[in-house]
């Protein structure tokens, strides 16, 4: 069941997964049934009443750890065993509650920057921490993937958020392209940060990165408002994909020579501190 659900909903991560050893798989696949759990409920077309008394109670089962609930088990089985913060999963909870409005509109650089650490970030963070990274610096470096994916997320669902009527950005080619150039700040940002991951994962967080960052060029390709709105949810062609894996070799290679990391995107770290503080999470 984990597999499938993985291989169902997140085509770009399954497709690195196969580089990941089957104890970091399970793992890794039980924090994103998790996740698609909390996405699942404020996503569904139940009302919003529904939604959100469904949202508080899984919540609430899973503060007060109810193992009747597999997926509240297994996520609490990873809290444990790899020593993540409970802090970390309660602004999972927040950011996903975000979406439980009438209408959600985000206003600011800063809210956009929380919004993402809060249902994207986190999860880079305690994938890390399933993949055994130590180093603080490497965290940051982890919660910037997180950002930059969830910024390629946006900028791929700006039609299907419409018809939620959430406004993460606005309806039009020139803010899909504005928040695509921001993700390949932390894109790049995060890539150093990989060589604190443990030998036999960190290939597969190298595709993942690559093969993720290549949505937002077939973003791009379509040139266009009109074109976007035609070409539905955009998806890395399976070739392309190969493509990336083989160019993450390279990328594997450089990072063998990286000695000490000096994490250099303080600059949006600083304004996300003004209302996250990282340190209590790393």
């Amino acid at each position: 069941m984990k597999s499938n659900l993985l291989k169902k909903h997140a085509k770009s991560f399954y497709w690195a997964s196969f580089f990941l050893s089957s104890n970091t798989f399970n793992k890794c696949s039980s924090l994103y049934n998790f996740c698609r759990t909390l996405d699942d409920i404020v996503d569904d077309n139940n009302n919003l009443d529904v939604k959100r008394e469904i949202f508080l109670k899984f919540k609430k089962d899973f503060e007060n750890k109810n193992f009747n609930n597999q997926i509240i088990k297994d996520m609490w089985s990873i809290v444990d065993s790899e020593n993540i913060s409970k802090q970390i999963v309660i602004d999972l909870f927040d950011g996903v509650e975000t979406d439980l409005e009438e209408k959600v509109v985000i206003r600011s650089k800063k809210d956009l920057l929380v919004y993402s650490y809060r249902v994207a970030g986190t999860v880079g963070l305690m994938m890390s921490k399933i993949l055994k990274v130590k180093n603080k610096e490497a965290l940051k470096g982890a919660i910037d993937l997180g950002i930059a994916m969830q910024f390629t997320n946006i900028a791929r669902d700006v039609c299907e958020d419409k018809e939620r009527n959430r406004h993460y950005v606005r309806h039009n080619f020139l803010s899909i392209q504005e928040i695509i150039n921001d993700s390949q700040i932390f894109y790049e940002k995060s890539l150093n940060s990989i060589s604190y991951i443990p030998f036999r994962s960190r290939f597969s967080v190298i595709v993942a990165r690559r093969v993720y960052r290549k949505i937002g060029d077939h973003i791009l390709k379509q040139k266009n408002i009109d074109n976007y709105n035609k070409a539905g949810k955009i998806y890395v062609p399976t070739f392309d994909k190969v493509i990336q894996t083989v160019l993450s070799i390279f990328d594997f290679v450089k990072l063998l020579f990286i000695k000490n990391l000096n994490y250099d995107n303080q600059e949006n770290h600083n304004i996300l501190e003004q209302e996250i503080n990282l340190n209590e999470r790393i």
